[in-house]
């Protein structure tokens, strides 16, 4: 009966944080803000579904049907990467209790999960929520295939590994640690299971359409990064790198560091050792290829369960009972005090104002290697709706028989988003010569009209396109990562456009596969 008690008080216990979780989504964005540049790129995948993408694997584009059918608002935007955050906690839930810990190793290990850099990573429809989550879905079947023998977790690992390669290719480099970790563990039999070989062969199966895509389409994934490496891994500190992992967590490091080192020498958990070395192994990996910090952050959730029950176990002597809560305060406090600089809670005046704050965090720095007035992803949620009601009032200018013979092409893959979700049902569907948006050109005979929305001056090609160019206005947020972008009415289109563009979009692919 004590037993019952317990489950249904940790649940309960888990209810609740899952809860706040899913609350504090809705509470740490302004309202000012508009969603993230990305985003709109992968709401819009859910209008050409395919087996690949130049972006991202298909896994993404389901979850923007999905959304989209359920409304595409902002409720529903947000709504799924925090339910995968919620999952991982549940999965780090489950570990804790493979791990025979108890009720304060679940709450602290909770309570460092939500009060870090994961409810940011949470907050953003991108890959990385679920990336996190098929991370954590490995580890928790290693774990239990460990604790209890059982054939079937290798069967379910290959569709872990299987759906976190649809979703995001960083799940590559969990395999590349994994595989050598095992081999120097005492686990290494687990190669002699052939269990273990039709779990990979349930994961080649399910990434087996993605990877035809990739081979038939020139293997554009290498161009993506080649363009990464070169305009954003370049400007990679190595040292940054590091200190980021700990700064992930605030004060709860120490929960995450002390997992760490059990692995290697709490003898409980010997068993565990190729967990330890895994980490060591990806983190190595990361570093050697100036990886972005946040790719490390699957490895997280499986340290904090290990070392939530390690401190647990320390806290169980009588004399240490009361350092529990002391512990707990420890990781609360000074994450709310940094709240509002992780979060964008605060409106960017107010975030100028207390510039010296974020800039001790190095908020301030973004890819390019500079600091700005905004942190990176703040700035990349501003300038949207302006920029969008600046392109519906250029396509209300055109007399109404000519509009469904106009194009709407931008500059880049966010601008082309942002204006097919603030623009749906205004605006023809935008497109761009650039990412994802260069495959999905219609038919363009008949052509009259163009809307140009670019952060450059009309180039050569629209003005070999179009004899009167006028310019509609531009974005006058200066904290915006899109100001000064302009929207240009092209018209007077010549005869020769269409061919032009065509071949234009023809040589955007050829440069995709010549990688």
């Amino acid at each position: 009966m004590k037993v019952i008690t317990h489950r249904k008080t940790t649940y309960y216990l888990l209810a609740a944080l899952i809860l706040v979780k899913m609350v504090l989504h809705y509470c740490i964005i302004n309202p000012v803000y508009d969603l993230h540049r990305d985003e709109y790129l992968h709401l819009d995948l859910a209008s050409h579904l395919s087996a690949g993408y130049l972006s991202v694997p298909p896994f993404t584009a389901f979850i923007s049907l999905l959304i989209k059918w359920l409304g595409g608002g902002f409720f529903w935007v947000k709504f799924f990467p925090a339910l995968f955050g919620a999952g991982t906690m549940v999965l780090v839930w489950r570990m804790i209790e493979e791990l025979e810990g108890g009720i304060y190793a679940q709450l602290l290990a909770g309570t460092v999960y939500l009060c870090s850099a994961m409810l940011r990573l949470n907050m953003l429809y991108q890959p990385n929520s679920f990336d996190v989550l098929s991370w954590t879905w490995v580890f928790y079947l290693l774990i239990r295939y460990i604790h209890n023998g059982h054939r079937r977790n290798l069967l379910w690992l290959g569709v872990a590994i299987g759906l976190g390669f649809l979703n995001k290719y960083n799940i590559l480099f969990l395999v590349a640690g994994l595989m050598p970790a095992v081999l120097l563990s005492p686990q290494r039999k687990v190669f002699f299971n052939k269990y273990l070989y039709t779990g990979i062969g349930i994961a080649l199966l399910l990434a087996l359409p993605n990877i035809w895509w990739q081979i038939a389409n020139g293997m554009p994934v290498m161009h993506h990064m080649a363009e990464l490496t070169k305009y954003q891994l370049v400007n990679v500190n190595r040292f940054d790198f590091m200190k980021d992992q700990f700064l992930f967590f605030i004060s709860g490091a120490f929960v995450f560091v002390a997992g760490l080192v059990a692995l290697f020498l709490y003898r409980p958990f010997r068993p565990y050792l190729f967990l330890g070395l895994t980490y060591v192994f990806v983190i190595t990996l990361f570093l050697y290829l100036r990886a972005k910090s946040y790719y490390a952050l699957g490895l997280y959730p499986v340290l904090l369960a290990f070392g939530a029950v390690c401190w647990e176990r320390l806290f169980s002597a009588s004399w240490l009972k009361y350092m529990r809560v002391a512990w707990l305060l420890l990781v609360i406090l000074p994450f709310a005090y940094v709240f509002n600089v992780l979060f964008p809670v605060l409106t960017p005046q107010v975030i100028q104002q207390k510039a010296k704050k974020f800039q001790a965090f190095g908020l301030l720095h973004w890819e390019d290697g500079k600091d700005h007035a905004l942190p990176q992803d703040f700035a990349d949620m501003l300038g949207w709706r302006e920029m969008a009601n600046l392109s519906v009032k250029a396509y209300e200018l055109i007399p109404e028989p000519a509009r469904a013979h106009t194009m709407v092409i931008c500059g880049n893959y966010g601008q082309a988003g942002a204006l097919n979700y603030y623009g749906n049902g205004k605006l023809p569907f935008a497109l761009s010569f650039n990412a994802d948006y260069i495959f999905w050109f219609p038919r363009m005979e008949d052509l009259q009209y163009i809307i140009l929305v670019d952060d450059e001056e009309p180039d050569e090609h629209a003005h070999r396109f179009s004899t009167s160019i006028e310019k509609i206005g531009q974005v006058t947020n200066p904290l915006a990562r899109e100001y000064g972008t302009s929207v240009y009415l092209l018209k007077d289109i010549k005869p020769e456009a269409p061919a032009g563009l065509r071949e234009l979009q023809r040589q955007q692919i050829r440069e995709l596969r010549a990688w």
